[in-house]
């Protein structure tokens, strides 16, 4: 069951609110003698997180299926850079990093317990029956929070973003679990930010559309850092875009921040524009760079580490910015929050 973005989150007693968890989201069907976890596109992920499927095998009740949201949770909040380095081919370094960065399961709905198929019972039911079965499950599996009341998730909204947490869910109490449809309303922290437009890559349709624009900031040392790249653009927007940045290439690899990444090996930098990740394996990551002249403003839910977490969405141009003034101090900086006092909610 899938979510769409609203700016708000929505009035009424129709609604239960829960945080939006930042993890993989998966499905574990627990049988009499076994445990497979399956990820949202439908594929095993039991052989990345070898001990969280000891534990859920140990932990859940025969006869239940959950879905939830896989973690890895730090004394610093969660660590989603740490998830990614799961998904490794080599079963002895998914093993080392399950002893060093052990994950978590946080559950949050149940489609069948006690054997029974219970999707179709409505949404306040079915939290009702995962209470009950989780009343003594302990670390590191945890029951997510839940509210009814509407200002407590506010406070939530505001609150857990700095334990890592992605922002607050709402469910409609009535609903019956419904794969595949955007039925849930996700409410996420949305910033701005004016950017150096840096470079491009093409669409997939060929070297005449643009697919995407490649965004970086200026640190505390002066040194452009490559910080996201916004994309959703129209098809016409796209055409546009290959016309009005031509003039930008021309020399625009002399003296760009950026000139040593277009031949760096993969092990280079961890922060290259063309870089290959085991997220974008196969794909062309080849990029065009551009003179640094350009300047747009985007909006962002929140970063990781030093790029934003998503991609962000393009709102304007900025031709009244120097890009010399697009530096990470614009960016709202988010107050810690200890991610136990998350887990406590849900034990309140």
């Amino acid at each position: 069951m899938l979510s769409k973005s609203a700016e708000q989150l929505p009035e009424g007693p129709e609604f239960l609110f829960e945080p939006k968890w930042d993890g993989f989201r998966a499905i574990v069907f627990r049988s009499d003698s076994d445990v497979y976890i399956q990820s949202r596109d439908s594929r095993p992920l039991d052989r990345y997180f070898p001990e969280l499927h000891d534990t859920l095998l140990a932990k859940l009740p025969a006869g239940c299926v959950i879905d939830g949201e896989i973690v890895i949770a730090t004394p610093r909040g969660l660590d989603f850079d740490a998830l990614q380095m799961r998904l490794h081919p080599a079963a002895s370094r998914v093993a080392k990093l399950a002893k060093e960065t052990p994950s978590s399961f946080v559950a949050f709905d149940a489609l069948a317990l006690d054997g029974l198929r219970i999707m179709s019972q409505p949404q306040n039911e079915r939290r009702a029956q995962l209470e009950r079965c989780f009343t003594n499950i302990a670390p590191p599996v945890y029951l997510t929070p839940m509210t009814l009341e509407r200002a407590v998730a506010v406070q939530w909204l505001k609150h857990f973003e700095g334990a890592g947490l992605d922002g607050v869910i709402a469910k409609p109490v009535g609903l019956s679990y419904e794969p595949g449809k955007r039925v849930l309303i996700k409410v996420k922290h949305a910033r701005t930010a004016e950017c150096v437009v840096a470079g491009f890559r093409w669409h997939k349709s060929g070297n005449d559309v643009v697919g995407s624009l490649l965004l970086g900031l200026y640190n505390g040392h002066d040194v452009l850092q490559h910080v996201g790249v916004t994309s959703a653009f129209t098809m016409a927007v796209r055409k546009q875009l290959a016309i009005e940045l031509a003039p930008l290439r021309a020399n625009a690899l002399h003296d760009h921040p950026w000139r040593d990444w277009a031949s760096a090996s993969d092990d280079a930098a961890n922060r290259m524009p063309g870089a290959q990740s085991r997220w974008s394996a196969g794909k062309d990551l080849s990029w065009e760079p551009l003179r640094i002249e350009r300047v747009c403003e985007v909006k962002y839910d929140h970063l990781q580490g030093d790029r934003f977490r998503h991609a962000a969405i393009f709102l304007r141009w900025r031709p009244d910015k120097p890009p010399r003034d697009c530096r990470y101090d614009q960016l709202e900086v988010t107050t810690p929050y200890e991610l136990e006092k998350v887990f406590e909610a849900a034990r309140h």
